[in-house]
């Protein structure tokens, strides 16, 4: 019985990323268990038209918008148990949920325990945006008085202070000097 073209994703994303390129049409013969390139021409075709891969100018075959996305299956309550239902919501990567700006955004590994309070331990990855303006209560990531940290941004009277989140530790007030690299927008755990 022939298989949805989207079902052949699942053997283009394990051919990426072991050989960090998209196959050729020939490639794919084998991949897809196809005879013909042909049926092979009818997969992409398909592919391309859900947007999962795409050409370059060349005509060459590309990872689409969201060809390694991570299926959305719907919602579950956090609170009391309710009924839920499995269905396809949508198809994102973590790069589209969570970067706006690409040019200005990177991760740093978290070592350190004075943001377990608000979430941040150590292993965490954190990922910052650089250029955007600090606000009261934002994570940034700052170089104070020559000696990097990440902290709780806080402003009041025209005083600038880094406030931990943790109780084993307390505010820094710049001496000499203050400069935000970036303001913490995600935080990255792996538990297993």
């Amino acid at each position: 019985m022939p298989r949805s073209p989207i079902e052949y994703l699942a053997e283009l994303k394990l051919f990426y990323r072991e050989e960090a390129r998209m196959p050729s049409f020939s490639e794919m013969l084998g991949l897809f268990g196809v005879k013909s390139k042909n049926a092979v021409s009818r997969i992409v075709h398909e592919l391309t038209q859900n947007k999962l891969i795409r050409r370059d100018t060349k005509g060459r075959l590309l990872p689409g918008h969201s060809f390694l996305g991570i299926k959305v299956l719907g919602f579950i309550e956090a609170g009391f148990p309710a009924p839920a239902e499995e269905q396809l919501v949508d198809t994102i990567t973590l790069d589209e949920y969570l970067v706006q700006n690409h040019r200005d955004t990177f991760m740093l590994k978290v070592s350190g325990d004075s943001m377990i309070d608000a979430g941040i331990q150590p292993g965490d990855l954190v990922l910052l945006e650089r250029g955007r303006a600090a606000r009261n209560g934002d994570i940034v990531v700052a170089e104070i008085d020559h000696q990097w940290t990440m902290k709780y941004y806080e402003k009041r009277n025209g005083k600038v202070r880094l406030v931990p989140a943790n109780k084993r530790y307390k505010a820094i007030i710049p001496k000499e000097r203050l400069l935000i690299s970036g303001v913490v927008i995600a935080v990255v755990r792996k538990y297993r």
